[in-house]
């Protein structure tokens, strides 16, 4: 049969490709449109509200923006809603792959919060329908009337989930699942909004009524926000390969200095597609951000208490992963070949911290990461990097042996 544990990283690397293509294609149609919209010149005549004229690959695109809809219907009209509902769906797999089904390493840390498998994973799926119902019910109060007031609002949102999610789950889940949350809600804005707001339009030409400008208000303003919620999002999905965003104390912190760093990144470019001037402090507010985001994850290094790897808790899965037969002559191997780097202080030259954020220090910390050893060390010669420490092919033999007897 199939080995099971290599036929699980294949499909991990199958979907989480198809996520980003996906992510792509909807951020590029997303930017492309912000910037067509703030750049169009409305100084025309006609029912038009505005037009571009563009070039690329070799030919010119007249382009032209209507508020509601030409006098005649088009006979082909393209819709931008795909992309958004094939990223969603593609990241929702890559978490019930790598975050529920991997509960045990990825989701549930029981010094963090002592908590059953099935209740974190109740927790993360309540989590994401609860941000869209609290973020779409302050859209359509009077609030909607206010847009700054309603982004700051939206900002407090985020950064208190980003809190509460580092109060139940790893570090690696809280962020990932905060742009999880940020997701849930942009796509909800496409497929309950936009979408359904654009049909009604549609609808209202055939049938040769006169469409209410509303529902462009109502989904320009939506679209808006997922303008600028875009870039956090793919920086907390990319987190989670960097220790020094996710296992920081102050996580949360982080969180909330991305979501700032997302606002001045899109202003400055949606200020240059309007020819509204060049906001170039931008850039300066941004820097700062991330000199402060790099401070804060390294402010627990400079700690007078250091966490002690002996102190952690194993959870049931490590537990049982220790008491099989043969796991000590494993973890011998793993200690005097890996830990020289994968430790709280590494001390090979060169390596400041853990790689990727794995401690093989102790012997639960070895259970944690018992089929990444498998894979990384076992069925392939990724680990350690160009053999640095010497790791024989009879170690080798040993792990795969051991791993495919206890699975």
């Amino acid at each position: 049969m199939y080995d099971l544990a290599v036929f699980m990283e294949w499909a991990e690397f199958a979907v989480r490709w198809l996520h980003v293509i996906t992510a792509i294609a909807w951020i590029g149609s997303s930017f492309y449109f912000i910037a067509l919209d703030l750049g169009l010149n409305r100084d025309i005549e006609g029912p038009a509200d505005g037009e571009e004229w563009q070039v690329h690959g070799g030919g010119f695109y007249h382009i032209q923006k209507y508020l509601v809809a030409p006098e005649a219907m088009p006979e082909h009209l393209t819709w931008f809603k795909w992309e958004s509902y094939a990223t969603w769906l593609s990241g929702f797999a890559m978490l019930v792959l790598v975050y529920y089904l991997g509960a045990d390493l990825y989701l549930v840390d029981p010094n963090v919060a002592d908590i059953s498998i099935p209740f974190a994973i109740a927790i993360s799926l309540a989590s994401l329908a609860f941000g869209w119902i609290v973020y779409d019910q302050l859209c359509k109060s009077p609030l909607g009337e206010t847009p700054t007031v309603l982004m700051l609002l939206l900002f407090v949102l985020l950064v208190v989930m980003a809190w509460g999610y580092t109060q139940v789950f790893s570090g690696r889940a809280a962020l990932l699942h905060l742009g999880a949350f940020t997701a849930t809600i942009m796509t909800a804005n496409v497929f309950l909004i936009i979408i359904p707001n654009q049909k009604i339009v549609v609808a209202d030409l055939k049938a040769g009524r006169t469409p209410d400008a509303k529902y462009g208000k109502i989904a320009k303003l939506r679209s808006t926000h997922n303008n600028y919620l875009t870039l956090p999002v793919i920086f907390f999905m990319l987190s989670i390969h960097y220790p020094l965003a996710f296992a920081s104390e102050y996580n949360w912190l982080i969180a909330a200095l991305v979501f700032l760093m997302g606002v001045t990144i899109r202003h400055y470019f949606n200020t240059r597609h309007a020819r509204a001037g060049n906001p170039t402090w931008t850039w300066l507010a941004t820097a700062i951000l991330f000199v402060l985001i790099m401070a804060i994850s390294t402010w627990p290094l400079f700690s007078d208490d250091p966490a002690n790897p002996e102190d952690a808790r194993a959870t049931p899965y490590q537990e049982r992963i220790m008491a099989t037969e043969g796991f000590e002559e494993v973890a011998s191997i793993v200690q005097g070949r890996c830990s020289m780097c994968h430790a709280t202080e590494p001390f090979w030259d060169g390596i400041v911290f853990p790689p990727n954020g794995v401690r093989l220090e102790t012997h639960a910390q070895i259970a944690a990461h018992a089929r990444d050893i498998y894979i990384q060390s076992g069925v392939t010669h990724a680990m350690p990097p160009a053999n640095v420490s010497w790791m024989e092919e009879e170690e080798r033999r040993a792990i795969v042996e051991w791993f495919r007897s206890v699975q």
